[in-house]
């Protein structure tokens, strides 16, 4: 199918919803959903985003300037994953109890103020991944535009790049929390770290990154640094993973080890799935 048949049956889709609240974060995937929502929808749309310790300051900085730059409202939520336990002890489906309290939240905006749909930013190359909070929305009933006009990730990223999206070519940006392992808890002190970790890392000119933060013994805390292809090459070439080292042990890890099979997305979920 073309990308233009495609687009076309987005926006025909989107038409027919009649009002629509879209669970936003600033990725490729809401960003084209949120503009498109209200270039077709107008004030009957807004997008929503959810703000928790979990969001790095710069992807909800960047999430805000988007919207504003290309004129669609978006309205931020402060949710409350971090006062659920569930949450906090970061079970393999830890996705789920973050969903929950979005769509919760989202729910209550929909009632008081008459939005009909509530959608997000699932796509078709989503199908098949381990992804827990897709219960969370079959039980809000929660619509995945994206997926049902049959767009993957490669299409979303090409529509976006025609519409002159500044996220086209953004790299994934899951939350804070998928850098810790399953079974270690979620804790304010981690996530600060790892956000200090990867924004250090952002300025060093890396891209595509990844700090997971793994416990060990009593005090041990393990920086495990992924990088893209292109990332790894720069770090042989320029020698920098001594910096690197050196600002991991100050920002308060134990011990830094850069993963010689670079990121992967997911790399840390139970089986075999993308998206973290």
């Amino acid at each position: 199918m073309s990308e233009n048949h495609l687009s076309t049956s987005l926006c025909s889709l989107l038409r027919s919803l009649e009002s629509c609240l879209v669970a936003y974060s600033g990725g490729v995937d809401s960003v084209l959903l949120a503009f498109l929502a209200h270039r077709e929808l107008g004030d009957r749309a807004l997008a929503v985003i959810a703000d928790s310790p979990s969001l790095p300051r710069r992807e909800l900085e960047e999430a805000l300037a988007i919207g504003e730059r290309f004129g669609f409202p978006v309205r931020v939520v402060r949710t409350t994953e971090f006062d659920n336990a569930d949450y906090l002890n970061n079970p393999p489906n830890r996705c789920y109890f973050c969903k929950h309290a979005l769509f919760t939240d989202l729910a209550r905006i929909a009632t008081a103020e008459g939005f009909k749909t509530i959608a997000y930013g699932e796509n078709l190359s989503d199908l098949g991944d381990f992804r827990p909070g897709s219960q969370a929305a079959a039980e809000f009933s929660v619509r995945a535009p994206l997926k049902e006009a049959g767009l993957t990730k490669d299409a979303i990223r090409a529509l976006s790049r025609e519409l002159g999206l500044p996220t086209a070519e953004k790299p994934q940006a899951p939350c804070l929390s998928s850098r810790i392992p399953h079974g270690q808890a979620v804790t304010m002190e981690k996530l600060a770290r790892v956000e200090a970790a990867e924004a250090w890392l952002h300025d060093l000119g890396l891209r595509e990154v990844r700090v997971r933060h793994h416990e060990t013994g009593e005090d041990g805390r393990i920086a495990r640094v992924e990088l893209g292809s292109d990332e790894m090459r720069r770090v042989a070439e320029e020698s920098l993973w001594y910096r690197i080292d050196v600002r991991m042990r100050e920002l308060g890890f134990t011990d830094a080890v850069l993963d010689e099979r670079g990121y992967r997305r997911g790399s840390l979920n139970p089986v075999n799935p993308a998206g973290a």
